[in-house]
């Protein structure tokens, strides 16, 4: 069956209501959409038909106090805390990092990827990891990618409904999401994990900070294997020893030196749209961006494109000419924002 017969097929029978028929057409669509290697969009069918059985089953009159009752609560409690359910496109080719980081994150993958193997032998899956290096080098990327590659749903967790006034509110939050998370067997995903996991000796909040980072240490001893937690932090050095310890794998994700800054720049140009309008050597363009994040990067060249597209409009030239000294004076006003010499 083509795709337009798939969609008039549910079409048909969601106006017809008739359930069995509907969930078995969608299956098949989702199957499909698989074999077509649209993978993404499958994953997200998947996960809108599994959200939509449990609120079916729960949303019968239910006795207080029995399972049904109890997994509808949680269901609604768990949606605050989550700021986004996503899939994701990106792949390694869309990261630029070191080699060591790159060849750790390959590694990581590999293991995924081979866990009825690792299984057979009885080894474990490395399945909690953290990123962790100077904002805009890649951590929220990087987890991207690993989603991507694995093509795993992942939950983004709401920091800031996680993080309550309440006496052990935190710790509560945080065991909801990661067992919402063992129940869908996807990714959880932590930003800004040092706001959590913070050196427990700390004296503000009457030891509030201690019983969350016992709770953190408690449910990373019992993440099941196939699920599987990635924290980001600005701040490695403010991390809790204990936990740290508890991580599988730590990635360093740097500020780019120039073979990186070199990467980047044809990653973002890799079309073949754009050409600069002068010629400028690497050394020039590593001592104008040095100190600043591949984002910094990144966001400034992308600046320039739109200036330069908007300047030649009209000109019929099919390759855009980037204005070489736009960008220049762009990554000198980035570094100034930064107070960066």
């Amino acid at each position: 069956m083509s795709q337009q017969d798939y969609i008039k097929d549910i079409a048909r029978f969601g106006l017809e209501n008739d359930q069995e028929k509907l969930l078995t057409t969608l299956n098949e669509f989702i199957e499909h959409n698989k074999i077509s290697k649209k993978v993404n969009f499958a994953l997200q069918l998947q996960s809108l038909l599994k959200d939509s059985l449990r609120k079916q089953k729960n949303s019968s009159l239910q006795k207080v106090g029995s399972p049904s009752h109890y997994q509808n609560v949680q269901d609604r409690e768990t949606d605050d805390l989550i700021l986004e359910k996503l899939t994701s496109d990106y792949g390694l080719d869309n990261l630029v990092c070191t080699t060591s980081a790159k060849d750790k994150l390959v590694n990581f993958l590999e293991e995924h990827r081979e866990i009825e193997l690792l299984a057979k032998y009885q080894l474990p899956i490395s399945n909690k990891l953290l990123l962790y290096g100077p904002s805009g080098c890649g951590k929220t990327l990087a987890s991207y990618v690993i989603a991507g590659e694995l093509q795993k749903m992942m939950i983004v967790v709401n920091l800031g409904a996680i993080v309550s006034s309440k006496l052990g509110e935190t710790s509560k939050n945080l065991a909801k999401i990661f067992r919402r998370a063992a129940q869908e067997d996807c990714i959880i995903f932590i930003d800004e994990f040092d706001s959590l996991g913070k050196v427990r000796d700390y004296s503000q909040d009457h030891g509030e900070m201690k019983r969350v980072v016992n709770t953190i240490l408690q449910l990373f001893d019992y993440l099941p294997q196939s699920s599987m937690v990635i924290c980001a932090s600005n701040q490695k050095e403010m991390l809790d020893d204990a936990l740290l310890r508890r991580f599988d794998l730590a990635i360093s994700l740097e500020l780019p030196d120039q073979q990186q800054i070199q990467e980047l720049i044809k990653l973002v140009l890799k079309e073949g749209q754009f050409t600069f309008d002068r010629k400028i050597s690497m050394k020039q363009l590593f001592d104008s961006a040095q100190g600043l994040s591949y984002y910094g990067i990144q966001k400034t060249l992308i600046n320039a494109i739109k200036r330069s597209l908007f300047a030649q409009k009209h000109l019929r030239s099919t390759k855009l000419r980037i204005n070489t000294q736009a960008w220049n004076e762009l990554l000198k006003q980035e570094k100034e924002a930064l107070d960066l010499k």
